[in-house]
């Protein structure tokens, strides 16, 4: 199969020339681009990538916006962020499929980069997101801080070859910056679903383990992730990348657990809000 390309990039001079490099067997790759103040549009132009430009709301209109905008060479478009980057197996893999009046997108797992080790153990592997799919038929919608294929499971197949995620290449500190954002939109969705009682949404390996962790006092969350990280999935496996990895995801949920504990009082300052602006 030939695919399209679309690449979310902001700031990602660090991690583009790794990724257009495993792109060099790809002839239609597009950008959105969301206001990059480095060398990263430079660096695209140089590769011969495409650019639109949108400002960063979420990963979910991101993609849509590219899905829509960008005129496409071919009808399937694999969809990667700057900091993740083919394999030639990975690419194998994409060549032989077929395409299929029968299947509209494809999940596809990734392998996690911390400290230049894979993460098999403490990663999730393997953990899947769709990534590639029909440039008509696929769409996103946002939940929480990612997004999901807004499609019947049954019109979803699933490859076995990952790419790779170097998660981390901007440093631990700016991981960290970045997911308090994500936090806050965890705890929001978090928020929504337990008044909606919707918690039971939430299928595959990763998604059944926010399922868990949702059902948790926000207190015990951070225990919990790196007990299931470190030694339900072994993470002690991965040595020190395993550990810091354990260590992060627990700070991670410590970060949700504190804006849902901020939620109720959210809450009550937009319902007086409405009252005052209906009175």
């Amino acid at each position: 199969m030939k695919v399209s390309v679309l690449l979310l990039t902001y700031n990602e001079e660090i991690n583009i020339e790794r990724c257009l490099a495993s792109l060099d067997w790809c002839d239609d790759i597009w950008a959105i681009d969301s206001g990059s103040t480095d060398r990263t549009l430079e660096m695209l132009k140089q590769g011969g990538v495409k650019v639109l430009h949108r400002p960063f709301d979420n990963f979910a209109n991101q993609r849509n916006f590219g899905l829509d905008e960008a005129d496409w060479k071919h009808d399937y478009v694999l969809h990667l962020d700057a900091d993740e980057e083919s394999t030639p197996v990975f690419r194998e893999q994409i060549e032989d499929l077929s395409a299929s009046d029968a299947v509209d997108a494809w999940n596809v797992p990734s392998k996690t980069i911390l400290l230049g080790q894979w993460l098999k153990h403490a990663g999730m592997y393997p953990s899947y997101q769709v990534r590639l799919g029909h440039r008509e038929r696929l769409r996103f919608v946002q939940v929480g801080h990612g997004q999901r294929e807004d499609l019947p499971a049954d019109r979803v197949g699933t490859l076995n070859v990952p790419y790779n995620h170097y998660n981390f290449s901007h440093g631990m500190q700016k991981w960290l910056e970045k997911h308090v954002r994500y936090a806050r939109d965890e705890a929001e969705e978090l928020s929504h679903a337990q008044r909606q009682d919707e918690a039971g949404l939430a299928t595959g390996g990763r998604r059944r383990l926010k399922q868990i962790a949702n059902k948790l006092p926000p207190a015990l969350r951070p225990a919990f992730r790196f007990i299931y990280v470190y030694f339900v999935r072994r993470g002690f496996l991965d040595g020190k990348a395993g550990l810091a990895y354990a260590l992060m995801m627990a700070t991670y949920e410590g970060m949700i657990g504190s804006f849902v504990f901020e939620q109720p009082m959210n809450d009550t300052a937009r319902i007086s809000s409405g009252d005052t602006a209906r009175s």
